[in-house]
């Protein structure tokens, strides 16, 4: 009788395992491959010898756009050229040789007013400027005054009617109004009345320390005259997604650039 001996020699085992390892391979390369929709190719600051700007794009390459609908029923493609982010840059690198250009790796140095032009901790992505949305399709950030059974605990304090202190000491003005999150019961943001002035400004709920006994809220991240600078919001009681990345970059800034001390080594 005759007999296969091809087949003979085969393992299932072994079979199985290079299949796996084929698979997942695949996997990964998917998976790296789909990572690349947003924020690729990369820019440098390199051209090439025929002073063309060199891009980034690495192995597994950037995929073909793919269409998203999105939950308000519009769509978005991805990757997309429009969506590059071409803001100029406010900072020149340290270190920068007018005959050979930046040394390469050398930090930035902001040119303009770092806690507003996007620099560094201050940097913010360019969102849409439309408000996070629940699922009805009501905004998710609003005055709690505006959302009916809404209220501070009683084991919480309430900041409403508290001065607003700076990292310097000074009032920069007083909570008039709080802002929650309605998909998580909780405080997003201090709406603060500035003095002199009257304008409000949103206060990330994140950046600040509670004195009950003084009635106060304390900011650590900024002084008491910078507050004039937060970016402001268009009103209509919501904050859209590209103005909190701001607001939230220009306290978070503070920490870095809000007084000459901070800039230096801490050794």
């Amino acid at each position: 009788m005759e007999s296969n001996s091809f087949l003979e020699y085969i393992d299932a085992a072994q079979v199985a395992l290079y299949g796996f390892w084929i698979f997942f391979a695949g996997l990964i390369w998917y998976l790296h491959r789909e990572d690349k929709r947003e924020g690729y190719p990369l820019d440098t600051n390199r051209v090439d010898k025929y002073g063309t700007p060199i891009t980034v794009e690495g192995l597994p390459p950037v995929p073909c756009p793919k269409t998203f609908r999105l939950a308000d029923g519009s769509t978005i493609q991805a990757p997309r050229a429009s969506g590059a982010d071409r803001r100029p840059i406010a900072a020149r690198q340290v270190g920068w040789d007018d005959r050979f250009g930046p040394e390469v790796g050398a930090p930035l140095d902001p040119t303009g007013d770092p806690m507003r032009d996007g620099v560094g901790p201050a940097a913010y992505a360019e969102r849409a400027d439309q408000p996070e949305r629940m699922v009805d399709g009501s905004p998710m950030i609003v005055p709690m005054s505006s959302v009916a059974g809404w209220s501070v605990s009683s084991r919480d304090p309430d900041p409403r009617g508290m001065a607003v202190i700076g990292l310097d000491g000074a009032q920069a003005g007083t909570v008039r109004e709080l802002w929650v999150d309605k998909s998580e019961p909780q405080i997003r943001y201090l709406e603060v009345e500035l003095s002199p002035g009257g304008r409000a400004v949103l206060l990330p709920a994140g950046f600040v320390r509670y004195d009950v006994k003084g009635r106060r809220v304390k900011v650590a991240s900024i002084t008491a005259a910078q507050f004039t600078g937060v970016p402001a919001i268009a009103g209509g009681g919501q904050v859209t997604k590209l103005e909190e990345d701001r607001i939230l970059a220009y306290f978070g800034s503070g920490h870095l650039y809000a007084v000459p001390s901070r800039l230096g080594p801490v050794v």
